[in-house]
């Protein structure tokens, strides 16, 4: 684009470039009236080239900002990410702000968000997603308008981000298994994970290293890859470690979905937890607590994740040049029947 779109940039200076009449640019622009094909190729070029957005909050003359909140989600078939935009909204609301949700699947829906957020002037931008576009997030900052990532963090100065605390939850994740009495402890996570997921197995690796030498524990670590993310990729992965003959008396899993599928992999070999093995995930999703898996698991505070990413963006609206903020959200042990207080465990 031209270095003319952070300038004030009107319909008219559209018109004139395009060479058409205002009316015109007004209706292409708002899709409100029939114009030619060949009027709206020459306007939307004419607009690109100058940074031209339409405002479609015309009351909103008078603000900085609307009161429109930008979400970006994906995967939404993922109980967590489900429940995470379900929090969001609820606090978003209750802020007083009103939520613009998109889904990015593409680098059609990628343009078309930036275009939608700008025209709307948003307050601020909340990426769900755990790979989100970069490109967005930069076109926002280039916009001037507050980024906040979740589960996320990249090298961008100006945007923040909201995280669970992983390496709170490996610890917690390792020290149960540990006390639990196993010694051959699994990670399980999918091939191209997000950045939560890769946290979540550094941390993990760390600590067992750890508790072996402070402890003089003959721990083995081993690292299994499923073929794919999500409960399928759980239960093809327990298949392929039974049949290989490989025993883990102890295993965690990079989130709930892995692990709910491993169980039920494991169980189709006749093997269940915790008799003959322990197991842990990631994500309490409501799923983890129906009789069928009863799954041990680390919690996130999901209300406390969705306060702390719209105080970022009040802090960044504020303040464009303050220092990146990275908040760490302390996560909780859910203990559960796959891997039961040391009380009450048979196996």
């Amino acid at each position: 684009m031209s270095e003319k779109k952070h300038q004030t940039v009107t319909a008219q200076d559209v018109a004139n470039k395009a060479g058409v009449s205002r009316a015109a640019v007004s209706r292409t622009l708002t899709n409100n009236g029939s114009v030619s094909q060949a009027t709206r190729e020459k306007v939307q070029k004419a607009a690109e080239e100058l940074g031209y957005q339409v405002n479609f909050l015309a009351q909103g003359l008078n603000r900085k900002r609307s009161q429109l909140i930008g979400v970006v989600v994906a995967h939404l078939s993922d109980p967590f990410r489900s429940s995470l935009l379900e929090g969001l909204l609820t606090e978003i609301q209750q802020q007083g702000y009103q939520a613009l949700v998109t889904e990015v699947t593409s680098q059609q829906d990628l343009t078309e968000t930036i275009r939608r957020f700008t025209q709307f002037r948003v307050s601020g931008v909340i990426v769900t997603s755990g790979q989100p576009p970069v490109n967005l997030i930069k076109e926002c900052v280039q916009h001037n308008i507050p980024v906040v990532g979740i589960n996320r963090h990249m090298a961008l100065p100006e945007v923040d981000f909201v995280c669970s605390d992983n390496t709170m939850g490996a610890t917690l994740a390792a020290d149960q298994l540990i006390r639990s009495g196993c010694q051959t402890i699994g990670w399980l996570n999918y091939k191209h994970s997000t950045w939560s997921g890769v946290s979540r197995g550094n941390a993990f690796r760390q600590t067992i290293d750890d508790r072996r030498l402070q402890q003089n524990e003959a721990l083995c670590l081993l690292s299994i890859e499923a073929p794919e993310e999500g409960y399928q990729g759980g239960r093809i992965a327990a298949h392929r470690i039974f049949q290989s003959g490989q025993t883990i008396d102890g295993l965690f899993c990079a989130n709930a979905q892995l692990a709910c599928g491993y169980l039920d992999g494991m169980r189709e070999q006749g093997l269940d937890a915790p008799h003959d093995f322990h197991l842990i995930g990631f994500d309490d999703t409501p799923l983890t607590a129906q009789y069928s898996y009863q799954l041990t698991t680390i919690s996130q505070n999901i209300k406390e994740t969705a306060l702390r990413a719209l105080s970022c963006l009040e802090a960044r609206g504020r303040d464009a040049t303050k220092a990146q903020q990275l908040e760490r959200i302390p996560v909780q042990l859910i203990v559960r029947k796959t891997s039961p207080s040391i009380a009450n465990t048979n196996g």
